[in-house]
């Protein structure tokens, strides 16, 4: 599969990835104290679908376990792939949601972690740390750089920031499948990596933990948590590489 989109599969992607954010800003103002997790599920799935999109992560395959939901809600020490679910939602909570939508057979994908209520000065900061540590990412995905550009620019910010990466879990390229080549780690990977060129789209999406990186995978067969129980944040965005700069698609 070419890793450079011809412009009519660039506007597929754009189109998809314009569902994405729009629904991410709609699902915002429900997320608050009480909600559950799986009502939350519910409006994002009805909000993609009355805009003519499929929701990606329904039916999505690994081996043998198929994702049964919309999207991925994960709250406080679920670092992602969280189940919606009857999960409540508590003040001070800080809940990841990640969608993907597929539409006209192209996708697009973006996760946002909001606040419930009133966080902790603690929480306040992972989440700026790590949303600024995408965008770090953002600016260095540009032609003739390479994907190491992009998760050192993360890692270099986050650890300097006293926090850690998580880097058993990357980002990766989009087009005609949600998950496509090249993997994009947010760290650097010895050896080299592959270069950027205008025309290639990535979902940029730094993990950040606040204590430990080691993470372990729950019996739900999904659910990825912290080891030591404290708090992550997600952030990701889709992007078109370009000559000077990327443009962000969600």
């Amino acid at each position: 599969m070419a890793l450079v989109k011809s412009p009519a599969e660039i506007e597929k992607v754009r189109n998809s990835c314009r569902i994405v954010s729009d629904v991410l800003k709609y699902i915002g103002s429900y997320v608050q104290e009480g909600v559950t997790t799986g009502e939350l599920d519910k409006l994002i799935e009805s909000f993609i679908l009355s805009k003519g999109g499929r929701p990606a992560f329904k039916g999505y395959r690994v081996r043998k376990r198929i994702f049964p939901a919309s999207s991925c809600i994960s709250v406080n020490e679920e670092v992602v792939h969280g189940i919606p679910g009857g999960r409540k939602l508590k003040n001070g909570d800080i809940v990841s949601i990640d969608v993907g939508v597929e539409k006209d057979g192209y996708f697009g994908d973006s996760a946002y972690t909001f606040a419930v209520g009133k966080i902790s000065p603690k929480k306040q900061r992972l989440l700026k740390v790590t949303e600024e540590s995408l965008y770090k990412g953002i600016g260095k995905a540009v032609e003739g750089n390479e994907v190491n550009d992009i998760g050192s620019a993360v890692q270099n910010y986050v650890e300097g920031s006293g926090f850690h990466v998580v880097k058993t879990l990357v980002g990766h390229g989009i087009g005609k499948k949600l998950h496509e080549e090249p993997s994009v780690p947010n760290y650097y990977v010895p050896g080299g990596s592959q270069k950027l060129f205008e025309g290639m789209l990535l979902a940029i999406e730094p993990m950040v933990n606040y204590g430990t990186e080691v993470v372990y995978e729950e019996e739900d067969g999904w659910t990825i948590v912290t080891a030591d129980m404290q708090d992550s944040a997600h952030f990701e965005h889709t992007v078109l590489i370009g000559k000077d700069k990327a443009e962000i698609l969600t």
